[in-house]
């Protein structure tokens, strides 16, 4: 019996982005609706996919009857069935979180904005979903215009931030269709599977080697690993809140994920770890990542690129662990891509729910609000002390996998990097909870009402941020389960144990 579920998570938010464009026109109040229909249908059939996988075993699945190698082919592993659901989940979420944000900050183009937005979810689903090298470009560059186009809808900033995040992101989608034209050129084949059949005896070829470089610097790019990471502050910080309370929490966690898919199913852990030898000058680089990420948060003033930059840190943590060339890091660079998907979208949309009261997110104009927005105020506080990692919250059990790894592998610079970095973040959250609970709230209050007014966030924005919240918990106590049903069985057996 054909199953046609994986080519559902692409069409259906695709058909629905043409609905949305084309209802625009007619009756604008139907747009949303039909937004939330066409992200909703891919949430659910993106589960119902993860859930056979987790029954039955991987799921292929091949466009118009076209057999791979020959035929583009969707391949759904314990990998990407877990990230298809962290992606398709939370792109739901936040468009429900959004929607009054949306409608005052797009009230002329709210077609257009979820039309973008549906397209947006189209490109990352097809990333994760696809069994194919060029396919994988095509999708991605996908992602990477609407995230362009979602970005220059804001205002002042934004436009200029989304022109420079447009010519990174070109560069990198340069480097990685480069690299895949070296291994077309090699192998005759576009196929993940089939190249990495392909591949093992062109170990020592320099083209492979070409090629693997510039597939890591173009996805470096695209995922913001520092030095590379230039255009994610200004671009998230000047998107409008409901932008970047999506692209933030899954865009780079997609592209870590782009990263590790072709480390251990393309290239294999053997051409990374033993041919290349790459594992600890890129742990390296992880541990700048980190520090650097961490050390210039201290300096910020703004509470949305105070969290870009822990962004920026994040991603050094999961790059390290991936390359730490053992399971633990493996496990807890796999874990911390969806622990990080999820305290990166509550720390977002608790800064898009803080700026739609006091249109505002300068760190000296959040005095007094655990008084005004305790709710809020708390999942903020829920989110921090994850990123922080203090137990049970799931951002704990991802960094003990990636401090346990570091051990193993005898990498203490990256251990006392997350150290630091952890050291760092409660600084920073500790900073943003006194000003937030001490602070005079005279001083930069909201409009319309008094300093000592409680003026939470309207419910519809608060019920999803709590689930989130809550999310961080429940993640943190089925970390365990987690682990032994999606993780331990997809750790390539090169890496040792």
């Amino acid at each position: 019996m054909n199953d046609h579920t994986p080519a559902l998570l692409i069409i259906l938010p695709l058909l629905f982005a043409f609905m949305v464009s084309g209802m625009a026109w007619i009756k604008k109040s139907l747009c949303y609706p039909l937004a939330v229909a066409g992200s909703g249908l891919c949430a659910f059939f993106s589960i119902r996919v993860f859930t056979h996988v987790l029954r039955h075993g991987t799921m292929q699945y091949s466009l118009g009857g076209w057999e791979a190698p020959w035929g583009i082919g969707y391949h759904v592993d314990l990998l990407n069935g877990v990230v298809l659901v962290a992606v398709s989940v939370l792109a739901f979420i936040n468009m429900i979180a959004t929607r009054k944000a949306a409608a005052i900050q797009f009230p002329e183009k709210e077609g257009a904005f979820y039309a973008l937005y549906l397209l947006f979810i189209v490109g990352l689903v097809g990333i994760v979903a696809t069994g194919d090298l060029f396919n994988l470009y095509v999708l991605l560059e996908v992602a990477s215009l609407t995230s362009y186009a979602l970005i220059a809808l804001g205002e002042g900033r934004a436009p200029l931030s989304s022109l420079n995040y447009l010519y990174m992101g070109t560069i990198g989608g340069c480097f990685y269709l480069l690299g895949v034209g070296y291994l077309y050129i090699m192998t005759g084949s576009l196929n993940m599977a089939d190249v990495a059949s392909l591949l093992r005896p062109l170990y020592e070829s320099g083209a492979i080697w070409v090629a693997f470089t510039f597939c890591m610097v173009g996805i470096g790019v695209k995922m913001a690993f520092f030095p590379l990471h230039v255009w994610l502050p200004n671009a998230y910080t000047y998107a409008p809140s409901a932008v970047s309370s999506l692209i933030a929490p899954l865009m780079t966690k997609v592209m870590v994920y782009v990263m590790i898919r072709l480390m251990i199913s393309v290239f294999c852990v053997d051409f990374a770890f033993s041919v290349l030898d790459l594992g600890s000058a890129m742990v390296w680089l992880s541990i700048l990542a980190i520090v650097m990420g961490a050390a210039l948060a201290l300096a910020q003033k703004n509470l949305k690129r105070l969290f870009c930059y822990i962004i920026v840190s994040e991603i050094g943590y999961m790059v390290g662990g991936a390359w730490l060339g053992n399971a633990a890091g493996m496990t807890g660079a796999i874990l911390h891509i969806l622990n990080d998907a999820l305290m990166t979208i509550c720390l977002f949309l608790a800064a898009g729910t803080i700026h739609y009261r006091i249109n505002n997110l300068d760190l000296d104009h959040l005095q007094g609000l655990f008084g005004r927005m305790p709710v809020t105020m708390a999942c903020l506080v829920a989110a921090g002390l994850s990123i922080i990692g203090v137990p049970p919250t799931c951002g704990f059990f991802s960094k003990w996998y990636l401090i346990t790894g570091a051990l193993q592998a005898g990498q203490y610079g990256f251990m006392a990097a997350l150290l630091f970095s952890s050291l760092v973040n409660v600084i920073l959250f500790f900073r943003v909870f006194e000003i937030g609970y001490y602070g005079d709230p005279g001083h930069g209050h909201m409009h319309g009402s008094s300093p000592e007014t409680r003026t939470e966030a309207p419910a519809a924005m608060l019920a999803p941020l709590l689930i989130l919240s809550a999310g961080l918990v429940v993640m943190g106590v089925f970390t365990g389960s987690i682990v032994a049903a999606v993780i331990d069985p997809i750790i390539p057996a090169g890496l040792a144990r």
